[in-house]
């Protein structure tokens, strides 16, 4: 396993000016996109959270890896043709400019389904709270 960056700028360091460029690409639309969101380091990679992991991202050899979880990937599908896909991951390739806006739309659909499943969480406990 790689080791564990201790922040975001660590993170970057770590790869070639070129990867950095685009690590701060993604950074700026995650930023733009899902302003509440704080950024934190979870599973070795960056990634953007609310009350729950929203969506990661990370440098890999010839691709930024986009990592929304399934359904970020499943409700996504047809805009998602043309990239390499599997259960919660998207692959982007470096030679290829970032898709801001699907990039932008698969973040602000994962914040709103965070705020769903934390209000039905809530609602369910208040509910078992008052039986």
């Amino acid at each position: 396993m790689n080791p564990k960056p201790n922040s975001i700028q660590e993170y970057f360091s770590w790869f070639p000016p070129e990867i950095q460029a685009k690590l701060q690409q993604m950074r700026e639309i995650l930023r733009q996109a899902v302003p509440e969101a704080e950024e934190v380091i979870s599973y070795h990679m960056p990634a953007f959270k609310t009350s729950e992991v929203l969506v990661y991202y990370a440098a890999a050899k010839s691709h930024m890896g986009y990592y929304p979880t399934a359904s970020g990937v499943i409700n996504f599908k047809e805009e998602l043709a043309g990239y390499v896909t599997s259960k919660g991951a998207i692959q982007f390739p470096y030679n290829q400019e970032l898709p801001e806006q699907l990039i932008r739309d698969i973040a602000q659909f994962r914040a709103q389904e965070a705020v769903e499943r934390a209000a039905a969480k809530k609602k369910k406990n208040s509910s078992k709270n008052s039986s």
